[in-house]
């Protein structure tokens, strides 16, 4: 989707989260672009709205590490780093391991219906190679884990550190091999919610995390050793 026909104009009476989802949209997913001076002006045009609550909206990014906001300059996309990634990907690591276990103690058989069912839909896309709504299938499935988990203070660090993951992974993409080996785990983690095993799916989401890390660190040294070659 373009940049245009991401913003669009908005609702007035949630405009706030609304604008919010809207410019997480367009970072995460690569319509603004790391290092790229974000375009306020522009935006606030396409989205009807002022500079305010665009600012605000900019404010709510730079707090969950997507933008960089430099007095007098503006802001810009941050750039996403290895180190970055070292320092996100345990901490989420952890966090997702946690979810699993609480899940696993809390989750009902409704629940892991609707999961079941978020999956058997990415597996289709998997199959058909689209990889955008394989990606928002693939996020749905981890939310409805921690959902289930059922606990409030460990939703708000994860939702926090989710988008510089997010962004990760859709920067990236994936080779034929991760992508059948990132279904695969996604196999397991229902079968151990199928079960009940708690420290099975917290084994598996944090080796599946790990596989992700690997996979995006080796795609940014890459691009970083090309950058430094070009």
């Amino acid at each position: 989707m373009s940049l245009v026909e991401q913003a669009r104009p908005i609702e007035r009476r949630t405009l706030h989260d609304e604008l919010v989802e809207r410019m997480r949209g367009l970072v995460v997913e690569g319509a603004l672009k790391p290092g790229e001076k974000i375009p306020e002006r522009e935006l606030c045009e396409r989205f009807g709205v002022s500079r305010t609550p665009l600012r605000e909206a900019l404010k709510v990014l730079a707090s969950d590490g997507l933008v960089q906001l430099t007095p007098n300059r503006g802001a810009t996309v941050a750039r996403l780093t290895v180190e970055d990634l070292e320092d996100v990907f345990p901490v989420m690591g952890a966090l997702e391991a946690l979810a699993g276990e609480l899940a696993c103690r809390n989750i009902t058989d409704k629940k892991i219906a609707e999961i079941k069912g978020v999956h058997r839909k990415m597996v289709v896309c998997y199959e058909a190679r689209n990889l955008p709504e394989y990606f928002q299938l693939n996020q749905k499935i981890h939310e409805l884990i921690l959902e289930a988990a059922g606990n409030r203070t460990l939703s708000t660090h994860y939702s926090s550190l989710a988008q510089r993951v997010r962004r990760a992974r859709f920067m990236a993409n994936m080779s034929d091999e991760r992508w059948k080996q990132a279904v695969g785990e996604h196999e397991d983690i229902i079968a151990a919610l199928e079960s009940r095993n708690g420290e099975a799916l917290a084994a598996i989401l944090k080796s599946h995390l790990q596989n992700k890390f690997n996979s995006v660190r080796k795609w940014l040294i890459a691009q970083e050793n090309g950058a430094r070659n070009g």
